[in-house]
């Protein structure tokens, strides 16, 4: 409990300074965002308005501090271009983002763990090379070309899926996975291709331990040793998992663009054309948020697989 506690406690001041890493991009970056909102014909009378209507009027270190405040009771302040509650717009989007996100991590891990470790097992052969070039092929092709592909295959020549849209799971669940196999496949390709090359290197290294080689001498079966040494070769694995939670956020705004998905990529897409500046910090609190929080998840993770571990 006190590890638990303690890697909890870790997470604090690093969501301090992602707070004030979000806060200060908006306030500090060029340009006057009431001048921006306002547009090119508005008088110095309108722009002052909105800047004390925003509070952009105050010193900085008091902007700051009401924002946090708000922030802490769940306030993320007002859209500009909507006037609807920031907090009740990324609601709104979260759904299609969470989903995809999910199903993304679950095909990939489903299918580069097991590629990753019959590579290693195999290492040289045919099965090994076929997973390191398709590896390398699916990271180095960019998202939304390999989205513009699938589409292009399964949508539009074979009419299999749909092109674009999402459809909730309360509209049935054949159109919900059906609206979201060429998105999940398309963000998941990248993924898998990092956590299979992952897999393959620290399965070569505990394959090479001792231990195996003494348990293959003795004639033990395949796969207690494979599942001896992945157990050993989990924490690399797992680390990239979370590591990899930054590509797929990154991942999320391009497919939902391609698939004209309404979700936390596309609201904040939205956002940067409108200059709605509550709506892009709240967005990336957000999401800045979910990712330290797969990173903890990760850290605690770490002692079911080694429990030598100490922080």
């Amino acid at each position: 409990m006190k590890f638990i506690l303690r890697r909890i406690a870790a997470v604090i001041p690093v969501m301090a300074v992602v707070a004030v890493v979000v806060f200060l991009l908006i306030h500090l970056s060029p340009g006057d965002p009431a001048a921006v909102i306002a547009g090119d014909n508005a008088t110095a009378e309108d722009v002052a308005k909105i800047r004390q209507n925003l509070g952009l009027d105050k010193p900085l270190l008091q902007q700051f501090g009401i924002w946090v405040a708000n922030i802490a009771t769940g306030d993320l302040g007002t859209s500009i271009s909507t006037q609807m509650p920031v907090s009740t717009l990324i609601a709104q989007r979260m759904g299609p983002t969470l989903s995809i996100a999910l199903f993304t991590m679950l095909f990939a891990v489903a299918l580069a763990i097991p590629l990753g470790v019959l590579a290693a097992w195999n290492a040289g052969r045919w099965i090994d090379r076929f997973a390191m070039v398709l590896s390398v092929c699916s990271f180095s092709v960019p998202v939304f070309l390999i989205g513009y592909s699938l589409v292009y295959g399964f949508s539009i020549k074979l009419r299999w899926l749909p092109v674009q849209g999402y459809r909730p799971m309360a509209d049935g669940l054949l159109l919900y996975f059906r609206h979201l196999v060429l998105p999940c496949l398309s963000l998941g390709l990248v993924y898998m291709a990092l956590l299979t090359r992952m897999t393959r290197a620290t399965m070569l290294e505990a394959l090479s331990e001792d231990y195996i080689r003494t348990a293959r001498a003795k004639g033990l079966a395949t796969m207690p040793i494979v599942w001896h040494a992945l157990k050993n070769a989990a924490n690399p694995i797992v680390t990239t998992i979370g590591v990899g939670v930054a590509l797929l956020i990154g991942g999320v705004v391009v497919t939902e663009t391609v698939f004209a998905i309404p979700g936390l990529g596309r609201l904040t897409i939205d956002s940067v054309l409108r200059h709605d500046y509550p709506v892009i910090q709240g967005v990336l609190l957000v999401a800045s948020g979910i990712y330290v929080l797969i990173n903890l998840l990760v850290d605690l993770s770490y002692r079911l697989f080694d429990p030598r571990i100490r922080y």
